[in-house]
């Protein structure tokens, strides 16, 4: 699992643009409340699928076994995509974040001993969840005596970057740049300083010129693909500068 910090702290400097909240994920979702539009489902769909590992830590974190905390996520996200939730906990409709993880408590107290006596997922999976992978993968995760709370805040903000980092390697590969990206992605995690350009010219053929040109739009697009994914997570264009704070901080606890 590859962990990559953002780039230079908090230099993030593009702008998120005004005009992209009109179709990200989770303000679309909002805009649709209760209503069974074809696009917030998809929408609800996407976000459930790229964040729901977070939330199985925390569930395993609570005490439940890797089997329960399979059948709880399932569960869980079937009732979720069904938008049962929704307007439940409105209080946190501001980050999709805090809203899945307020979600998950109201579950685990108050609905899942009904679910118990049902199938997984009421007998079928909305979205694909590789709970089998997930055990493993979990296994792998360090000793944390952190509450399962912030444990779920630094998977999430891991899970966020991981995303971003997929995103960035898909870019370069469709570009036929595939190489350099896995040249130069180490420097996403160096300050500028500690970058050895002349010696990652001489691995890639390139001049020490150029490799400091591709580091800097390397780094600078990944700053882009941050702001970007945050915002397919929030509300509102005032929430990204927020999130992207809360972000770092929850790398650093």
């Amino acid at each position: 699992m590859e962990r990559v910090q953002p780039p230079g702290g908090n230099d993030s400097t593009v702008p998120a643009g005004a005009g992209q909240f009109a179709t990200t994920h989770w303000s679309v979702v909002l805009a649709a409340a209760d209503s069974r539009a074809p696009r917030s489902d998809d929408a609800l769909a996407r976000l459930c699928q790229a964040y729901w590992y977070p939330l199985y830590v925390y569930v395993r974190r609570q005490g439940h076994s890797a089997h329960d905390a399979q059948d709880l996520t399932q569960e869980f996200f079937a009732r979720l995509l069904e938008k049962k939730f929704l307007a439940d906990v409105q209080r946190e409709r501001g980050r999709f974040r805090s809203f899945l993880l307020a979600a998950v408590k109201h579950f685990l107290a108050n609905e899942w001993d009904k679910a118990r006596a049902q199938k997984r997922g009421g007998g079928q999976a909305l979205i694909p969840l590789d709970t089998a992978s997930a055990e493993s993968k979990y296994g792998l995760e360090p000793a944390d005596k952190s509450s399962a709370d912030k444990i779920f805040e630094r998977r999430w903000a891991l899970t966020l970057l991981e995303q971003v980092l997929a995103r960035l390697r898909e870019e370069h590969v469709v570009d036929g740049k595939g190489k350099l990206f896995e040249g130069l992605k180490g420097c996403l995690t160096e300050g500028k300083s500690a970058i050895r350009y002349t010696e990652l010219g001489e691995k890639l053929g390139m001049s020490e010129g150029a490799i400091k040109v591709a580091v800097h739009r390397l780094r600078q697009r990944y700053r882009e693909l941050l702001r970007s994914e945050i915002a397919h997570t929030v509300a509102s264009e005032t929430d990204v500068e927020d999130e992207l704070r809360h972000l770092f901080a929850a790398l650093s606890a």
